[in-house]
């Protein structure tokens, strides 16, 4: 056969997630073709061009095919564990006495800043690897456990090295996550991020992103806008962390300053959903939270439908309050907990993800032109992936045309 660099994915159905498609952009009898990396063609089998059809050809046998699964809020990079404080809560602790035993984010704080690079790369891997063996290609990482300039960027650090074993990852600076023990004042630790933190890691190219933590137990709209007003000079895009536990209108600030996403949203009101649909801001819901605190609130669906937001659905990895390293288990929490549709889910885990990291030009969707970053799902229809609760039917993990498994990149000393 004629070598020509092309792959040809035959024999398959595929879920696109293209706009231009109704609903989730389903294709039976469909066919991809690859070449360097890039997809050429998604679409009927017998509309492929006479150009594309020389090629190496896997047969799908039936197969599902969608976009690379996208997690686009985690905290993955973290040391140690707060399995301890999971029994404090059992056992009817609070949040205030669990933080008052020294719990909390303070407690993932002092692990990291003792844990070397190399040990939370070690550390966070198998995280990673979990993911992607449920054929997710894309990663949302966020610091906010080192909380000085030396360990923010450390662990920046380590989730960039992350990219070896195989996945495309996005770092977020979340300096504006707690205030460290050593701060002087919060006006003073708003200071050290503005002056200090921010500049260094956008120097140094470390972050895609600015978040914050807006919150009464957190920081205030007013000392987040200090830190979005630096994002902004250093032109840096920003996310929140907003109305998780009450509403301090989180969502409309978010929404002020263009934010990629606003996330958690438990308390959002309808001004908030309006305001984030003006500005194009995503709502990434996180199931894991709500499920693993126990929480009564559930984010306002209903009002994001009326405004027309746009939702995404995100693991929220990390060692507190959502120890989940499962992108399908969150697509069904959020269907069962908080009533979102199949469509729904499946587009929050794709091409909603990929909007809530500003890379909907790259990836969440099957478009020609886009990486060929893809799923292939031994599945009979695509509501199974929201279906199966600890059952993967995962059959092939493709990233930038190659088929990679979780094992194949990256050494983290095991």
């Amino acid at each position: 056969m004629e070598k020509t660099g092309i792959t040809i994915w035959r024999n398959a159905r595929l879920a696109t997630f293209d706009p231009k498609r109704s609903g989730i952009g389903l294709v039976e009898d469909g066919a991809l073709a690859v070449r360097d990396g890039r997809i050429l063609y998604a679409g009927a089998e017998n509309e492929l061009p006479r150009a594309l059809q020389s090629g190496e050809t896997i047969d799908c046998d039936g197969r599902w095919i969608t976009p690379g699964l996208i997690d686009c809020h985690t905290h993955l990079v973290y040391a140690g564990d707060r399995s301890n404080e999971f029994e404090m809560r059992l056992q009817g602790a609070t949040y205030q006495k669990i933080a008052q035993a020294g719990g909390g984010i303070a407690s993932s704080m002092r692990s990291l800043r003792a844990a070397s690079e190399d040990e939370l790369v070690k550390a966070s891997a198998p995280r990673l690897r979990s993911l992607a063996a449920e054929g997710v290609t894309t990663v949302e990482i966020k610091s906010g456990y080192g909380l000085d300039l030396e360990n923010e960027i450390k662990s920046l650090r380590a989730a960039r090295r992350l990219e070896s074993f195989g996945m495309t990852i996005r770092t977020t600076l979340l300096a504006a996550h707690s205030l460290p023990p050593e701060a002087k004042s919060r006006s003073a630790y708003i200071d050290t991020i503005v002056n200090e933190i921010l500049p260094a890691v956008s120097g140094a190219g470390l972050a895609d992103a600015v978040d914050g933590f807006c919150e009464g137990i957190a920081f205030s709209p007013d000392e987040i806008s200090r830190v979005f007003d630096a994002a902004r000079a250093a032109r840096l895009p920003v996310k929140l962390h907003a109305d998780q536990m009450s509403n301090l209108n989180g969502a409309a600030l978010a929404a002020s300053y263009g934010a990629l996403s606003a996330d958690h949203l438990e308390y959002t009101d309808a001004a908030g959903a309006d305001a984030m649909a003006r500005a194009g801001t995503i709502a990434v819901i996180l199931p894991g939270a709500f499920y693993f605190l126990r929480e009564q609130k559930r984010p306002p669906i209903a009002e994001f439908r009326r405004a027309g937001v746009a939702m995404a659905i995100a693991t929220d990895c990390n060692p507190g309050t959502s120890p989940l390293a499962s992108l399908l288990l969150a697509a069904n929490m959020a269907a069962t907990l908080f009533d979102l549709s199949v469509d729904e889910c499946l587009t929050g885990i794709t091409r909603n993800a990929a909007a809530a990291l500003g890379m909907l030009q790259e990836v969440g969707t099957l478009e020609a032109g886009k990486q060929a970053d893809f799923a292939v799902w031994s599945i009979s229809r695509p509501a199974e992936l929201v279906y199966w609760m600890g059952f993967n039917p995962l059959h092939a993990r493709v990233r930038r045309g190659r088929i990679e498994t979780p094992t194949q990149h990256g050494n983290d000393g095991e």
